[in-house]
């Protein structure tokens, strides 16, 4: 577990699950099971887009399980009293949420917070290190707005609140994200080109460039083999960009800023517009104003000029 508070730039640095996990087709004349209901749910790669979903409600705790353990958070989860929910997650059996969230070693814990991911803990907790690290967790989401609760016993909550309707996203927008959905990630990169083209102020389309892009270099990469080419090619920018594209999809901008602008002064003119580019790309994954990204912006204009 971090020893540091959890934050806001826990989540702002950390890319969109709904887009980085991509559930499988379910099999032929069936449909995927839904997690059960409730506080508790199990989710698989299949299932997760539900848990994203709860997400924007309430912080949903995402407990990795497997090799012989069992999950073991519900009693503990179930005492918020519906402001948390736990979805467990047989590390053994879904290799996509376990490439998500970088699980290395079970049992693993993390969150998901209006569908953003934040690391948490590996390992195992005390009850009051456990009350701790949700205390936090809950501060966190309320900075987020997700403050909402849910049934305990997975029953519909008396009487109905108003459903927000929302805006219509423009063509092109909507083009892009109709794709990601479907992991066409290519696709929804020349919808995004195309709504920049036609609109070069267009932030929205810029930003959403940048994530796709990020997550099209992610789909096929093994993160063990790009760490381990990283390791051998300390030098080489292109190594360093792999394992880098993975610290910003793990929420780790800190660690990405720095491998990139370490290495930046010892790079030819192509390997510095290289990195530059990937670099400004980040920024707007983050957004302008995350810390992270102001310290970065500072320390890379140092650098060129």
């Amino acid at each position: 577990m971090t020893n540091a508070p959890l934050s806001s730039a826990s989540l702002r640095g950390a890319v969109d699950l709904s887009s980085l996990v991509r559930p499988p087709a379910p099999p032929s004349g069936a449909a995927a099971a839904a997690p059960a209901g409730g506080v508790v749910r199990v989710a698989t790669d299949a299932t997760f887009t539900q848990i994203l979903d709860l997400s924007s409600t309430v912080p949903v705790i995402v407990e990795f399980f497997g090799q012989g353990l069992e999950p073991s958070l519900a009693p503990i989860v179930r005492q918020y009293g519906g402001r948390l929910a736990l979805a467990t997650v047989d590390g053994t059996t879904n290799p996509q949420l376990v490439q998500a969230f970088q699980v290395e070693h079970v049992p693993t814990v993390a969150a998901v917070v209006a569908g953003r991911p934040i690391q948490l803990f590996t390992g195992m907790l005390d009850d009051a290190g456990l009350r701790d690290v949700f205390e936090q967790l809950l501060q966190l989401a309320a900075q987020q707005n997700v403050t909402g609760t849910i049934p305990v016993d997975g029953e519909n909550a008396a009487g109905g609140e108003a459903v927000a309707v929302d805006e219509p996203l423009p063509p092109h927008h909507q083009e892009a994200y109709d794709a990601i959905s479907n992991g066409d990630y290519a696709t929804a990169i020349r919808e995004y080109e195309t709504a920049i083209a036609q609109n070069p102020r267009d932030q929205l389309a810029v930003a959403g460039l940048a994530q796709v892009s990020l997550l099209a270099r992610l789909e096929k990469a093994s993160a063990e083999s790009v760490r381990a080419a990283a390791a051998a090619q300390p030098d080489d920018a292109v190594a360093q960009l792999a394992v880098a594209d993975l610290d910003v999809a793990g929420g780790h901008l800190d660690d990405a800023f720095g491998r990139l602008l370490d290495l930046f002064p010892r790079l030819d003119a192509a390997a510095k517009n290289l990195v530059r580019t990937r670099v400004l790309e980040y920024f707007e994954i983050a957004g302008a104003d995350d810390p992270r990204v102001i310290a970065a912006r500072r320390r890379l204009t140092g650098l060129l000029y």
